[in-house]
């Protein structure tokens, strides 16, 4: 796994903290120092609890498990959504509906409508009705699309969810620890690391901090993806040897037999010559004793 730098952390302002009365004294292990009233993060601690979250999405990632990206706010969207769909995951960038997690199987019900919607435009089944309808029918699928586009291939609640400003997003944070799915988030100086599993000390308002903190994460699980791939190859072609190395066995084993076979054989035509031949011999000796002259 790659590592980053003090120096990438200090040029996208990832130290860069909220202001002292904003503070969360939760968040005192995680700060270096203040600076004009603005908290500075340490990026000691950065590294390492970034390193930790890395480690543990990659072997998710590797297990086959999905990691859900959310970020609502405005400066967050467009960089979760690139990195999301960069490594496949869902994500939810236009706003989280309540119950997205907690009533999961309702929300699968809109996804469906969304996508009955979509193939109905798609193939031509709406070319009967009026303009209106259609038009009513499209853009009901748009707004389903900003807001489940990105959860679409979403079968099940996923094992872990992502979070930008796990403040902002507290509903989530909520929904998640109900059902207790592992949380990973990007934690500032106005919030509480200990809401979440894997908390990640950052500044989670500069898009240039979140990009790079987001990337690096979506970096981890693509190599957990391309580690679990290779697995697959690996496993595949295991088989494969073995399906060969078992039937040149079976064939080792099939000539064998045949041998054994044919030896029997001989054997059985062998003793049936000798009884057949020792069946002839004791019967010319008894017509030999009786054609014989008496004395």
């Amino acid at each position: 796994m790659a590592k980053i730098s003090h120096q990438e952390l200090l040029d996208a302002g990832v130290h860069f903290g909220h202001l002292r009365r904003k503070w969360n004294p939760k968040m005192l292990p995680y700060i270096f120092a203040e600076k004009k009233g603005i908290h500075i993060i340490d990026l000691n601690r950065t590294i390492d609890k970034l390193d930790e979250a890395a480690a543990a999405v990659k072997a998710m990632a590797k297990a086959g498990k999905k990691i859900l990206f959310v970020a609502t706010k405005k400066q967050a969207k467009e960089v979760v959504k690139e990195a999301a769909t960069r490594v496949n995951m869902p994500y939810v960038t236009d706003r989280w509906l309540g119950g997205m997690l907690t009533n999961f199987p309702t929300i699968r019900k809109s996804v469906k409508k969304m996508q009955s919607i979509e193939k109905m435009l798609a193939d031509g089944t709406l070319e009967s009705v009026t303009k209106k309808e259609k038009l009513v029918l499209s853009r009901e699928k748009e707004k389903m699309e900003r807001v489940l586009g990105g959860i679409a291939a979403m079968n099940r609640a996923p094992s872990a969810v992502f979070l930008v400003d796990i403040t902002h997003e507290h509903i989530a944070l909520k929904e998640a620890q109900r059902l207790n799915i592992n949380t990973f988030g990007i934690v500032d100086t106005n919030s509480d690391p200990t809401k979440v599993d894997f908390a990640i000390p950052g500044n989670d308002d500069a898009s240039k901090s979140i990009y790079i903190l987001t990337n690096f994460i979506a970096d981890a699980i693509a190599e957990g993806l391309a580690e679990r791939a290779t697995d697959g190859k690996d496993e595949a072609e295991e088989e494969d040897s073995n399906a060969d190395n078992f039937e040149r066995v079976a064939g080792l084993e099939d000539g064998g037999d045949g041998k054994k076979e044919g030896g029997r054989g001989r054997g059985r035509s062998g003793s049936g010559g000798g009884s057949g031949r020792s069946r002839i011999g004791g019967g010319t000796g008894n017509r030999g004793g009786a054609g014989a002259p008496k004395r």
